[in-house]
């Protein structure tokens, strides 16, 4: 189960990130938000900070949709999102193993090109391979 210092720890561990001072959390890199508090406005009220929920950048709308339909009890959208590819993940449906993950990813894609670049080499990460690698796996039924 992970909570919003997991996702503070895991945001500061990756390369020039920016945290926004909030009543939440915020991250950035290059200036692009890429996981904050989910800000839940409900009728009659302002908004509301939840850190129990986090907005995560997707990368596009088939992925969204993939994640929305694969793990209906993990990621959630509200009409305010439509159209963006970010989704709302409940922390406390994760492990802390797989929000690295997707925190990760979600930086990964809004980090300037050669910065996502240098940090795939520092860490072992070769983009062609693994996703051929994923390829694989997935059309061998895994």
């Amino acid at each position: 189960m992970a909570d919003a210092e997991d996702v503070r720890r895991l945001a500061l561990a990756l390369p020039h990130v920016e945290e926004i001072d909030c009543d939440g959390f915020d991250f950035r890199v290059g200036g692009k938000g890429f996981v904050w508090s989910y800000p839940e406005r409900q009728p009659g009220q302002g908004r509301v900070l939840r850190t129990d929920i986090a907005v995560l950048y997707v990368g596009d709308e088939a992925e969204k949709q993939a994640l929305l339909l694969g793990q209906p009890a993990v990621f959630f959208t509200t009409p305010g999102y439509d159209g963006w590819p970010l989704v709302m993940l409940r922390l406390a449906e994760v492990d802390a193993g797989w929000l690295a993950e997707l925190v990760t990813d979600a930086w990964r894609m809004r980090a300037p090109a050669e910065l996502a670049a240098a940090f795939d080499a520092a860490s072992g990460f070769d983009t062609a391979a693994d996703f051929d690698a994923a390829g694989d796996f997935e059309a061998s039924g895994g």
